[in-house]
């Protein structure tokens, strides 16, 4: 096919659009994504699958009275079907599910409006949806929304996410008895007898392909007979919940590609949306673009990563897009911009120098409290990563009141300026100068770790020789292979973790997870590690502060205490916490959890042995944990924390 002017054909059933370089075939009016034709291939799409399988916008919902993250499984399928716009330039198509009270308790009660758009010489299409609920409605949950492509396993065997996550997949059927044994859950799958020999004795799981939200801009597959890429390409982050580091899943084994906006994976329910009765409510996600790219000349198939992520910067460039013709959806100059400077100043330090908040996240979110950007799932937010000098500036915000929020890798805690940011179109804002002053009560005494919201700078083992991805052999993310949290027991087979400050490492003597231990009943227990120190002098008078901040928590209870492990009352606890479940997901991180726990000075000792006593007291089963990011004991002072603007 040759590229020409954008055509429509709307039958009975389908409606194709068609601009000389792909074809692409929606059902009508579900507005199911059927086929894409393209570089002589007739379909991209699986077509072993029912056409309602193949490409589809989905969501997952539930009653207001749910307490998970499941709900009813709902592929979203129009009952109207419309035409936006029609010229040779553009087609924009809208497949539209209303409604109503008859309704109740059968499907999510949204209207939801998803819009298709193919340009006149562009090797791809967009896609986008309108969601709104209206405030006479009843109330829900959203569990989860995303779109995905089920391409077709003949053809697309590669995957690539990143420049070091790419690989031959293996085939669905690798992962089906006798061929697969599944492992401790569904998703990990042991390939035993897998159709391509040397991928034996790998494991594969979808989640080992999981990706922060800022890190996740493009992903797909690759066909090398004919050499095709198929990728989704997500040019903004403001319609997807949980801020820049919020996690998602890509690409995995189907071939299936997904455009993840709302889900709960490294999170639990503290990201499912929940709307009640009377709320109103509207959001657009997207537009994402599907790109299909082949190279020229019959050069390399894997070179097509290359081109999809210059094909990425450009619609990264090109955002807001200018072309979707919904008023949902608004223009660069419907929009507005923010910009200031972040500087730290750290109490306890001699001077009264301020140091540049340089690679802070700084981002604009809806009004709350502390870090509640972490769990804000329903609106949008805007995020920028400082410069060397701490300068940022935060462009195509939508209309609307926000605050600033800022977290700076190197510190623990998270700014928040106080004032509300009134967003009106055209605006251009000078913040001006914020100063964020880190938690901290006295000097630092002792610290483990590094305060970056992750645990990776800890001990990863490398994993049971049985059951190895070798995508992540000698590879930085080797927290992603399968099963190395129970390699702590084989390391501590009879004592818990001890580390002693001053003599220990923390990258090769702390575990990165505080897993439960295996007994020999096949039961669990919760485990006790102990940090080790020792102090000059001690102001029994005064009070120590240690600070733990969390990385990740699963169905989790820590409980601290000092000299005393067997105390029965400790002297601090943080309850049950935690459903990111990140260490069966190969995460390295969850939430961010940062306690501080009051030390009087009568508790320590001098010039002998201090110790701490974590205990992570909950041990129903494998994945009950918790992820340290950072620990650290402060000496005694009396100086207060505040945030401000100079």
């Amino acid at each position: 096919m040759s590229s020409l002017g954008v055509q429509l054909s709307i039958q009975d059933h389908h409606v194709v659009m068609d601009n000389g370089i792909l074809r692409v075939t929606l059902s009508n009016p579900e507005g199911i994504v059927t086929g894409i034709q393209y570089n002589g291939i007739d379909n991209l799409l699986e077509v072993l699958n029912d056409e309602s399988n193949r490409g589809y916008w989905d969501l997952v919902w539930s009653s207001p009275t749910s307490t998970g993250t499941t709900g009813n499984f709902d592929v979203i399928k129009g009952s109207t079907f419309k035409v936006i716009l029609e010229d040779e330039d553009q087609v924009e198509l809208s497949f539209t599910r209303t409604w109503d009270a008859s309704m109740e308790g059968k499907l999510v009660p949204l209207n939801i409006d998803k819009r298709f758009i193919m340009l006149s010489g562009c090797s791809g299409f967009y896609t986008y949806a309108i969601y709104e609920h209206l405030e006479d409605w009843p109330a829900f949950n959203l569990d989860e929304t995303r779109i995905a492509f089920k391409l077709r396993k003949d053809k697309f065997h590669y995957m690539a996410m990143a420049d070091n996550r790419q690989r031959n997949m293996p085939l669905p059927d690798d992962r089906v008895p006798p061929r697969g044994q599944a492992l401790a859950y569904p998703e990990a799958v042991l390939l035993v007898n897998p159709i391509e020999p040397e991928l034996k004795g790998e494991v594969d799981d979808k989640y080992q392909y999981s990706c922060d939200n800022k890190d996740s801009q493009v992903h797909g597959w690759i066909s090398m007979d004919p050499a095709v890429g198929f990728w989704l390409i997500t040019p903004s982050n403001e319609f997807r919940s949980g801020g820049p580091v919020k996690q998602n899943l890509t690409s995995h084994v189907g071939p299936t590609t997904l455009a993840v906006f709302l889900s709960a994976h490294y999170s639990g329910q503290d990201l499912v949306p929940k709307f009640k009765a009377g709320e109103a409510w509207k959001k657009v996600f997207g537009p994402v673009f599907i790109y299909l790219n082949s190279p020229y000349d019959g050069g390399d198939p894997i070179k097509l990563w290359d081109d999809a992520k210059l094909q990425m910067l450009m619609e990264v460039q090109s955002w807001p897009y200018s072309f979707p013709e919904s008023d949902d959806f608004p223009k660069w100059d419907e929009r507005g911009y923010v910009s200031g400077r972040l500087l730290i100043k750290e109490r306890c330090i001699d001077d009264d120098d301020y140091v540049s908040a340089k690679g802070a996240y700084v981002g604009l979110a809806p009004p709350g409290d502390v870090g509640s950007w972490q769990r804000e799932c329903k609106n949008y937010q805007f995020w920028a990563t400082a410069d060397y000098d701490g300068y940022f500036s935060i462009s195509n915000i939508h209309v609307g009141d926000y605050n600033v929020y800022a977290w700076v890798p190197g510190y623990i805690g998270d700014y928040k300026y106080d004032v509300v940011i009134s967003i009106t179109e055209g605006c251009d804002i000078d913040i001006g100068d914020l100063v964020y002053e880190p938690l901290r009560d006295g000097p630092t005494l002792w610290e483990i770790g590094i305060p970056d919201r992750s645990a990776a700078e800890f001990y990863v083992p490398d994993p049971n020789p049985k059951y190895i991805n070798k995508l992540y052999v000698n590879h930085p993310d080797k927290f992603r292979q399968y099963g190395i949290w129970e390699r702590y027991a084989e390391l501590y087979p009879d004592k818990d973790l001890i580390y002693t400050v001053g003599v220990s490492d923390y990258t090769k003597d702390w575990f990165f997870a505080q897993v439960t231990r295996k007994k020999d009943d096949n039961t669990y227990q919760g485990t006790t590690w102990q940090i080790k120190f020792k102090l000059d002098s001690v102001n029994r008078s005064s009070t120590y502060k240690l600070r733990v901040a969390l990385a990740s928590a699963t169905y989790s209870e820590l409980q601290v205490r000092v000299n005393d492990p067997k105390a029965n009352r400790p002297l601090f606890s943080s309850g049950l916490i935690g459903k990111d479940n990140s260490i069966a997901r190969h995460g390295i991180h969850g939430l961010n959890w940062l306690y501080s726990v009051g030390i009087s000075g009568n508790l320590l000792v001098e010039g002998d042995y201090n110790t701490i006593f974590l205990t992570q007291a909950r041990g129903n089963g494998p994945f009950q944990a918790i992820m340290y990011d950072y620990i650290r004991l402060e000496g005694p002072a009396a100086i207060s924390s505040s945030n401000k603007k100079i």
